[in-house]
Formats: C-alpha cells, structure tokens, sequence
C-alpha cells in the first residue's frame, strides 16, 4: 500500500498543502517568559524554515536542521533543532497549527529519506519501509476516547503514521501525517496488559496501539504474535539509534540545562508568590518546594485536539494542587502577616566556622511594631462573599486549575461579566486588555473539560471559582472565535502602521538604486580596477560582478596591511573623478543596515490578509440571527463591520504598496545581474556596508 490510498482522503486544503511551496502562518514565540508574535516561513524552494518579526528575517533553519516536532496541548507544539534549542510555538488556531504539523511532516521525511552522498528525496514513500501494517491508535474525540485506523510505516529512524480511517466525531476533518522519530534516543516501546496494544512513549508522549481485529486477525494468539512482532521490530531501532544520538545529546547539555532552569525558577517563583499571598507558613512553602522539586512536570502535556491529527496520551503525573484563595489556618486570627525577605541562607554545614555560629538575633532590640506597620500584606479577595474551602473540589485538571487560578488573581472581571466584557471591542472602553484575551484563549476547555461543565447541574455560586469561569466560558457560543476576534482585531491596524513605513522604505531604496548614476560609475571603477589585478595576475577579465563582492574590498591587503584595495579604489576615484566620491550621496536609504527584507514583508502582508479572512468568517458566525438581539450585541456588530470595511480599504492599499515593492526590487535584480530569489536583506546589507567601508577608507586616505 502506497500514499496514493492516503493522499485521495485528503481534501482540497490538504491537496494546497501538498503542492504549495511557500507558507506563511502567524505564531506566538516564547521567549523570556511571555509570547512574542512572529511569522513561521517554511520554504520549500529553498528548504528553509524563517522566523520572521515585523519583516525582519530573525532566525533561518536549512530543513536538515530538524530533529523533530513535538505535538503538545491546545495550540501548541515544539520543533526540535540539532544543535540548538526548541522553538516552543503557539498557532493562532487548530487547523494552523494542523496545517504546520503536516508540512514539518513533510521536512522530517525528506530528512529522514536523505542518505550519506545522495540528494534529499521529497517523498516518504521513496525511502525503505522495514515493516508496515494497519493499525488501530487511540484518540480523544468530543465525547469519548476512540480509536482510529492508521497506516504505520517503520523505517529507520521514525515510524511514520497516516489516518485512513475517522471516528464518528470527525468525519469531516482532513486525514494528515504524524511522524514518531527514534533518532532522538528518548523513544521505548512496551507491551500492555490487554490483548494487542503496545504503548509507545516519546519525551512527552504515550502513544498507545492496538492490533485491529479482522477476519484474519481473529484469534487471540495470531493478534498476541502481530503485537510482539511491531514490539520486537521498534525495539530494535530504538536501540540502534540511542547510540547514534547520544553524543548530539551531549552536545546540547548546556541548552537543556538553561531550558530546565528557567523551568525550575518559574515554578519556584510561582510557589513563592502563592506563599505570599495565600499566608501559607513557611514549613508548607518548605515542603510544597521539595515536593515539586522531586516530582517536576512532564513537558508537553496533551490535550484533545482533532482527529485529523494522532494524538497522542498524556503521562501520568501528580501537579500540585491548585492555590485555596484564603489559607489562614498557619497563623493565629490577630496576626499581621508580613512581605517574605527573600534572602540565600547559608548552608548548614558552614555555619559552625562562620560568624553565624556565634551570632545570637535575640538580643539585638527590634521594634516590631514599626516592621508590621511598613511590611504588613493586605488580605486581597477575589470575589467578596466567594471564599472556597482549601479542600473544594475542582473539576479542571489540577495542573489547569493552578495556573488558571493565578491568573484570576489579577483578573478584576466576575464570571457573569465575562460575555458583557466580550462585546467591548476596545479596552479604553472597558473592554478586556490584549494579555487577557491571549490568557484566555490559552485557557479554552478541551471537548472533554466541556462535557464535564455541560453535565453540571448544580448551583454555579457553590464551585471553586476556577470552575465558576470555566463553566460560564463553557456557555459562551463561540468563545474561542470570539477572542481571536478581539485580539485580530486590535493587533491588524498596529501591524499595518508598522508595516508600511518598512514597505515605503524599500520602494525608496530601490529607486533610488535605479537612478544612481554615481553608483554606477563607482561600479565601473570597481570591474576596471578588479580587472586590471586579475589580468596580471593571469586570470582571465570578467564582464561583471557580484555586489556581495563590495565587502571583499576591504579584504584585499596591499604591500603596506593598513591599506586595502578599497583605499585604492577612493584614490582612483579622487584622482579622476572626485565627485564620484559623494556617490553615497545618492543613497541615502542606505545610511544603516537594513533590518526588514521584502521577503519578511511580503510574507506579513501575506498573513495580515488571513487574519482579515479569520474576522470576516468570524463576525458571520457570531452575528445575531434574530431581530431580538441585545442592543449591546448589536452595536458590537456594527461597530465591527465598520472596521472591518476600513481594515479591507487599508490593507489594499497595503497590498499594492508591497507589489509595487516587489515589482520594483524585481527590476533591480535584473539591473545589477543578481539572481531573482537573492533576497533584500542581502543585497541591501551588502551596499549598506560597502558604504560605510567607503566612508571610512576616505577619511583614512584624506588625512
């Protein structure tokens, strides 16, 4: 069986994938403690992956850079680099981040199809499949746990999955790729107690596996012998590839060990903030830090997503309980709590020989009074008249229901008045802020965490008040649009600002590398002088040159090291042709080095289009079907068409401004004899830093 079988469910979304060679999509970055918006660039023209902020080109990856991707909760999902750091990355959306998953398939196989010596192949199929079947994995749906038929290829170093067969609750999703690689060296395959399942755990994931029963597959002992032969096969090539990877391992100490620090000091910086401010004693803060120094999370948890992607089963762990509101039960009624010194005590086994062995703090006076009076800590309530015990129940996972719950903390909205917040377009209106939106979108209910809510009857003023938003964000239709709606929105206008005078920039760069008369005479003096060395030198004359052969200029020494073959040329031009030396003149765009290139740019411009289309779908689903909508919601939708209108109008001319970019840039390229994908961060840096050689190589011959 082949991937034409796989490749005919695909729909036509899937089908653009497969063909397209460009991709632009919108990501959230995280970087020191907070999501940073960026663009993700996959190119497959030049099998580059670009990490893109405001049209600056930040990080480049060739695709053999790629180790892996990691499928992890909600929207999110790690791409694993050799011999760097993860990119931990957020999608915008489900079907982007569904999207991205299939195309990074798609670079890990031509990967993994390349051999010592011979090109990389595009296709998996190509490569050698050891061992291929059917087989059953288990999925979470919308109301139950599932599970669904893959086709599963093992080959050296991955075991490639392809979904040929949908649950009930997905029969519309588009069947897509997954791949498990064993290079990484963390990959163990184990049998488990029911008849034909076998588990396959990644660093932060549990596949589980069953041999499907089929008129052939009927018998106990034969599905037993299917079971131990995938066991036996995978097995295998994780133990030839642990010893291939060990030394990348290694290598990548360091990182890891930065990555698991910052892990640490977060959640201890958490758990001091907890202790701060719920009074929990210092013994309990003690023991909450040992406890979760010993039983540290596993990154990556899974939450359910669609059944167009495998996904995989969380591992088992025991997260702290989340934060009671009031916890008052370490110190007696009259006390005055006090902000924490957090200072670094010394080690017990230092203190004999030092002069804390000797030191005696009760005899120094202290005017405690004064202490309380400066350092006291206010009693701050969420909600008055909503103190939940320290041991209510919670019905969000614990892990959810911690972190969620620290957020509540500064969140100053009641559950009831989260859907009235939600018909606020602007926060100077009393709408929710960005850092609220983009908090909750990461904290939208998985289907399972919903059916729970759903079933709920009870009173709602009687659960924890996690559980209270939870369950009103359960009842708001649409919820999840609702927010990308509001933070679209608001980020499009700022984005078409940044963008436009970076586009307007470029046009003027090119042009004025069009008209340059000077630049062109400099260029002349260049091939003459160049030519001059190289057919003395017994090489033959060129007809032209490369401008990335402006910066060797400085490079080329003569007799005395101090003088280069760029001082040479700004004595020929003084010599002959003085005015030439103010070509520069000219090109004012080129006074810094560029930050921004076209193809960042373009590919903003690209994904501020999609994001226009996301509003537009999502103002449709949200609009009221009826006459008798709320007057408040009826404004909010029209105060929204009104945007939306003006959003389209400014990003057509947005648009237009970036094809004449191109267009403009394009001409260039021709002009100069560069190749058309030679990008504009290039060819501008290159000029910008002939330049400023120049200039300086001038004031050194003038002296």
């Amino acid at each position: 069986m082949d991937n034409t079988r796989t490749q005919d469910a695909f729909s036509q979304d899937s089908q653009d994938l497969l063909t397209g060679s460009l991709f632009n999509y919108s990501i959230y970055k995280y970087k020191h403690y907070r999501w940073q918006k960026r663009i993700l660039q996959i190119d497959f023209n030049t099998k580059t992956i670009f990490n893109i902020e405001k049209g600056i080109i930040k990080k480049q990856f060739p695709f053999s850079q790629v180790k892996s991707c990691e499928d992890t909760e909600r929207r999110r999902f790690s791409i694993v680099f050799h011999g760097r750091q993860d990119y931990e990355l957020e999608a915008v959306s489900l079907d982007d981040k569904r999207k991205i998953m299939y195309l990074l398939s798609r670079v890990m196989q031509s990967n993994s199809c390349r051999r010592p010596g011979e090109p990389c192949l595009e296709r998996a199929a190509e490569c050698d499949v050891v061992h291929e079947g059917v087989l059953d994995l288990q999925q979470n749906a919308f109301m139950s746990t599932e599970w669904v038929k893959y086709l599963v290829q093992l080959r050296e170093g991955e075991l490639t999955l392809y979904c040929i067969g949908l649950g009930a609750e997905s029969k519309n999703a588009c069947p897509a790729m997954n791949t498990i690689h064993l290079s990484g060296g963390n990959v163990s395959v184990s049998k488990e107690n029911e008849c034909g399942t076998f588990l396959v755990q990644t660093k932060g994931h549990n596949y589980l596996f069953r041999i499907p029963f089929t008129v052939q597959n009927y018998r106990t002992e034969v599905v037993s012998k299917l079971r131990n032969e995938w066991v036996s096969l995978i097995e295998r090539y994780c133990e030839l590839c642990k010893g291939g990877s060990l030394s990348q391992e290694e290598s990548q100490g360091d990182t890891s060990s930065e990555a698991d620090y910052e892990n640490v000091t977060v959640a201890l910086n958490e758990q001091k903030e907890e202790a701060l401010h719920f009074g929990v004693s210092a013994a309990a803060t003690s023991l909450n830090k040992r406890s979760n120094s010993q039983t540290k999370p596993v990154k990556g948890d899974v939450a359910p997503a669609s059944a167009s992607t495998p996904v995989p089963i969380s591992k088992v762990e025991v997260p702290p309980a989340p934060p009671a509101f009031f916890q008052s039960c370490s110190l007696s009624p009259l006390a005055k709590r006090t902000k924490a010194f957090h200072w670094d005590v010394v080690p017990c086994d230092k203190i004999p020989k030092s002069i804390w062995g000797s030191c005696d703090p009760a005899k120094k006076k202290i005017d405690a009074s004064r202490l309380c009076e400066q350092f006291q800590v206010q009693d701050v309530a969420v909600f008055s008249g909503n103190e939940p015990s320290v041991n209510q129940h919670i019905m969000l996972d614990r892990k959810i229901a911690h972190n969620f719950s620290i957020f509540l903390k500064s969140f100053r909205v009641k559950p009831s008045e989260l859907k009235e917040k939600l018909y606020i377009i602007h926060e100077e209106s009393g709408g929710l802020t960005d850092e609220q939106i983009t908090t909750l979108r990461r904290y939208m209910l998985t289907p399972k965490d919903a059916e729970k809510y759903q079933s709920f009857r009870g009173c709602p003023s009687e659960l924890h008040i996690v559980d209270q938003f939870m369950l009103e964000m359960c009842r708001i239709p649409h919820l999840g649009q609702r927010l990308d709606l509001l933070l679209a929105v608001r980020e499009l206008p700022v984005s078409m600002g940044d963008l436009e005078p970076l586009i307007n920039q470029k046009i003027q760069a090119s042009k004025q590398l069009h008209s340059s008369q000077k630049f062109i005479a400099v260029l002349e003096y260049i091939l003459a002088i160049g030519n001059h060395l190289n057919e003395n030198a017994g090489k033959e004359k060129a007809k032209g040159f490369r401008l990335s052969s402006l910066t060797k200029l400085s490079l080329l020494r003569g007799k005395e090291r101090t003088f280069t073959l760029l001082h040479a040329l700004v004595e020929q031009l003084s010599l002959h042709e003085p005015d030439l030396v103010k070509f520069a003149q000219e090109l004012t765009e080129f006074e810094a080095v560029p930050d921004a290139s076209m193809k960042g740019l373009s590919a903003e411009v690209d994904v501020l289009k999609k994001e226009l289309e996301n509003v537009t779908q999502c103002r449709r689903l949200i609009k009221p079907r009826t006459t008798k909508a709320m007057p408040q919601e009826s404004q909010f939708c029209r105060e929204l068409k009104d945007l939306i209108q003006k959003y389209e109008g400014d990003l057509s001319q947005l648009s237009k401004r970036c094809e004449e970019m191109k267009k403009l840039y394009s001409s260039v390229l021709v002009k100069f004899g560069e190749p058309q994908d030679l990008d504009s961060q290039e060819l501008f840096g290159w000029i910008s830093t002939f330049i400023s050689e120049f200039r300086k190589a001038c004031a050194e011959v003038m002296q």
